[in-house]
């Protein structure tokens, strides 16, 4: 990789490191819908709300991956555009461990958590149950999980996105398999879908690990002397990212909050399943900006300023066009996808009015990801954060609690897109600022 190649083909690069990472992302969250289908259809309505209640959890264990993670790649690319192999091992050593120690942490602490978030949440009888069934086992499985994630970003870093892509999608293949066999066949319901996930995230960890042993051109195992300077950098480079993840999780546990207490287990299964496709468009626009990220990185530590903002302008593009086609597409499939993870009416319906509304801000919030990760990639922490911040937690916590007082359901729907039409508007002002750059799309 270098600048003139970089500038000659732009949109090409984009999407050579790009395609791989969204084909990664969206298996994983092909893995999450298939465990919601397998849930619904095999423990019924009250797993998926369970599995629903404590994604919260889940979204700490990304926010803490994240951050040690893409904090650690933005120095090694950085690093390598200036010339320095030595420290792009020392940071990608550091990193890969202190994402390990901090979410078996996580693990060790939330075992003592699950009574008294119950509690809070009102969560009674089956989702209690298949809660505490599921989550179990997953607090073994998400720390597999965070690790394999920062691998694979070290992976695209070491320019072969593909192999990462293969990884994904063997482990999506297992998973559906499994959870078939452990779900379906065998009836061990939520703990079955749960072991599932373990047994595929277990065998992924030991691909990956190959790679870095054996096939790795830049980024090897091996010891290294803990820097508290690479630490203090990289949690702060990576703080958006941890603030975006926490951010959402407070959101989410907010709207299961106001959910569960106004329209019951029904309205939690109904938000999930429209969440399902928030989630995949997600991973599309993450995949993206994990993409795009050693791109700028490598440029801006080239000193190639103006063409590390061209390449987060193109992206923006992109993600829009991508957010185009979802709204398009699920806004014809809302009925049959309504009811396709539960038989219930009821939740068909609330669906069904809910997707199109929620998906609204599908046009807004891939442009606000891509360019956070911009500025985390630059090293631009303030600015990062500032967006994160807004969208996942300030503006959406005044629409959850406000909207659904005043227009019931349907604010639940509106929370999302409000959210980030207002957060854009942030976005927009940061980059207007820019010196050099003033406009949000790409020439």
């Amino acid at each position: 990789m270098n600048v003139e190649e970089i500038r000659q083909n732009v949109g090409g690069k984009i999407l050579e490191f790009s395609v791989p990472a969204i084909i990664s992302m969206a298996l994983t969250a092909f893995i999450t819908v298939a465990d919601g289908f397998f849930m619904g259809n095999y423990v019924g309505k009250e797993g998926i709300a369970a599995v629903n209640l404590g994604l919260p959890v889940i979204y700490l264990y990304l926010g803490i991956g994240l951050m040690v993670s893409v904090g650690g790649i933005a120095m090694a690319q950085m690093a390598l555009g200036s010339g320095d192999r030595a420290a792009c091992n020392q940071v990608f050593r550091q990193t890969v461990a202190t994402t390990a120690v901090f979410s078996v942490a996580i693990s060790v602490g939330f075992l003592f958590c699950f009574g008294p978030m119950l509690s809070f949440l009102g969560a009674k009888g089956q989702v209690a149950a298949c809660f505490r069934e599921y989550y179990r086992v997953m607090l073994l499985e998400l720390p597999v999980m965070v690790v394999n994630s920062s691998l694979g970003m070290f992976i695209r870093g070491d320019g072969n996105p593909s192999f990462y892509m293969k990884v994904t999608m063997a482990n999506a293949v297992l998973n559906v398999v499994l959870d078939y066999v452990l779900a379906g066949c065998l009836s061990m319901g939520a703990m079955g879908i749960a072991v599932a996930s373990l047994i595929s995230a277990l065998v992924s960890l030991g691909w990956l690990w190959y790679y870095f042993e054996r096939k790795a051109r830049m980024y090897r195992p091996g010891r290294f002397r803990f820097s508290r300077e690479i630490f203090v950098r990289g949690m702060l480079n990576g703080s958006s990212e941890f603030i975006g993840e926490m951010s959402t999780g407070i959101a989410m546990f907010a709207y299961n909050l106001v959910i569960m207490r106004r329209f019951g287990a029904d309205g939690v299964t109904a938000f999930t399943i429209v969440g399902y496709v928030s989630y995949l468009f997600s991973m599309v626009v993450v995949g993206f900006g994990q993409g795009a990220s050693p791109l700028i990185s490598f440029c801006w530590g080239a000193r190639e300023k103006e063409l590390a903002a061209h390449v987060r302008g193109k992206t923006n593009g992109y993600v829009l066009a991508a957010g185009t086609v979802v709204f398009l597409v699920m806004a014809g499939l809302k009925n049959w996808y309504g009811g396709l993870f539960v038989p219930n009416e009821n939740v068909r319906v609330m669906v069904g009015e809910g997707m199109v509304i929620f998906m609204v801000s599908f046009f807004f919030s891939g442009i606000n990801s891509v360019t956070s990760f911009y500025f985390t990639a630059t090293g631009r922490a303030f600015e990062s954060a500032v967006i994160s911040f807004s969208r996942g937690l300030v503006i959406l916590l005044v629409c959850i609690f406000l909207l659904p007082s005043l227009f019931g359901i349907m604010g639940v729907w509106l929370a999302a897109p409000v959210t980030e039409a207002v957060t854009l508007g942030i976005t927009g002002r940061f980059l207007w600022r820019e010196k050099g750059v003033t406009k949000l799309w790409s020439r």
